[in-house]
């Protein structure tokens, strides 16, 4: 078992004693940060009615993934009157526990809002955080214990299509990247500031305040300069890290100071200057893997570099293989890359980037959210409700398909935990499996 391998481990041996269940779904990928979980007894087939333990009425649309802990299920919506919530749902019967507002202005750009960041939580305070800048922590009774607005205090995103990273939690600490354009040309980002810094916030989670707040610098033009990914952990041979995606560059960044360990270009071989990165970082023992912009190929790096390793350390380039807005899945040391827009799921080896197998996923619209793995199982979930369930085997198989007809749109990537299934759509939170 590597280092990597065995911390992991532990982190999921930690979340199952201090739960006193089975795996939480703590963030949005999940307790081991890929998309999976070791969790099984999950379904392989249901329909709106069917393995239904429960539904619950929400008062808008969100990308965002709930995050479970416990009997606590925590989403974030906005309502039509612009309002921001953050909601506890009672799992046992999915009733809402309580709702607290947090934040106003909520608008959308595209086909983003101000609700796609997921809330994040450590078992005894849950933190949400909105495209409007607004940024709190509650207990799990619903108490606020601390509340700032990165708006005022720093100036609006200026992001094209909205502010769409979610918060990371980790070792007690809170990490917030944002990457974002140096000047604020699009209406909904002017203010009083005229210049932007991306940058990567360290806050300690019990008080809200500032532990660094590191500058990221980057040679990147226009769009090029924004990311919609959210920082990833990363236990690497020599240190641990937490990386970044965005602005025609991954960088690796030390958890305790902000300092840059390595930075490796290859997101935008061409150098557009319009290519935005979507898609997070994810690891696998010693590789990282990232995704380049628009149709750009995915590609790997070795850890443990110093400085910039482009031409040192970057393990293999696909040009087949690409993923514009879904975040790949590690599951089983496989790597399973959706290119959304195809509707094309492929099976990767992380160590050489050689495809598995790849199958076309029989569904109509395009798919925005990113998989998600237990129970030998891939679950999918398209733009218009379809949802997709594939083996994790070693060959491409569909096992069941279900139609969630008239929830769309849904962009929330599919939330694991205790044998269930938790399926966010426009309308409704669904709890899928054993009630």
């Amino acid at each position: 078992m590597t280092r990597k391998q065995f911390f992991f481990a532990a982190v999921a041996g930690f979340i199952f004693v201090a739960a006193a269940r089975a795996e939480n779904w703590p963030q949005w990928r999940g307790p081991l940060f890929n998309g999976s979980t070791t969790e099984s007894g999950l379904p392989e087939t249901w329909s709106k009615t069917k393995n239904v333990a429960w539904v619950a009425p929400m008062p808008g649309m969100s990308a965002a993934t709930p995050a479970v802990w416990g009997d606590s299920v925590f989403v974030t919506s906005a309502d039509a009157g612009g309002q921001l919530w953050l909601i506890c749902v009672n799992r046992p019967d999915g009733i809402v526990r309580w709702q607290k507002l947090l934040g106003l202005g909520d608008m959308a750009k595209g086909n983003n809002t101000m609700v796609s960041p997921s809330p994040v939580t450590d078992g005894s305070i849950v933190i949400a955080m909105f495209g409007t800048g607004d940024l709190a922590a509650l207990d799990f009774t619903g108490n606020i214990l601390w509340k700032r607005n990165l708006w005022k205090e720093s100036g609006k995103f200026a992001i094209m299509w909205l502010y769409g990273s979610s918060p990371l939690l980790l070792d007690g600490r809170l990490y917030v990247q944002v990457l974002q354009n140096k000047l604020p040309t699009y209406e909904h980002a002017k203010d009083d500031k005229p210049v932007r810094e991306s940058f990567l916030l360290c806050i300690d989670p019990k008080t809200g305040k500032d532990i660094w707040r590191h500058i990221r610098p980057t040679d990147a033009q226009e769009e090029s300069q924004e990311s919609y990914a959210t920082p990833i952990p990363n236990r690497a041979k020599n240190a641990d890290e937490i990386l970044l995606v965005g602005g025609d560059y991954v960088t690796a960044h030390n958890p305790e100071t902000g300092e840059e360990i390595w930075r490796c270009a290859g997101l935008n071989v061409t150098h557009n200057h319009w290519r935005r990165i979507v898609p997070s970082a994810v690891t696998c023992d010693d590789i990282v893997i990232a995704c380049g912009p628009r149709r750009d190929p995915i590609f790997a790096i070795r850890d443990g570099g110093k400085g910039l390793v482009t031409d040192t350390h970057t393990a293999w380039r696909n040009p087949v293989l690409t993923a514009d807005v879904c975040t790949p899945l590690v599951y089983q040391g496989k790597v399973f890359a959706l290119d959304g827009d195809k509707k094309k799921i492929a099976c990767v080896d992380p160590k050489t980037g050689t495809i598995k197998w790849a199958g076309d996923l029989p569904v109509d619209a395009v798919t925005r959210a990113s998989p998600t793995a237990a129970d030998g199982k891939i679950f999918c979930i398209s733009e218009n409700g379809t949802v997709v369930v594939l083996s994790a085997g070693d060959e491409f198989k569909i096992l069941s398909t279900v139609n969630m007809a008239g929830e769309s749109p849904c962009r929330a990537s599919i939330a694991i935990s205790d044998s269930q299934l938790f399926i966010r759509t426009a309308k409704n939170l669904y709890c899928i499996g054993k009630k």
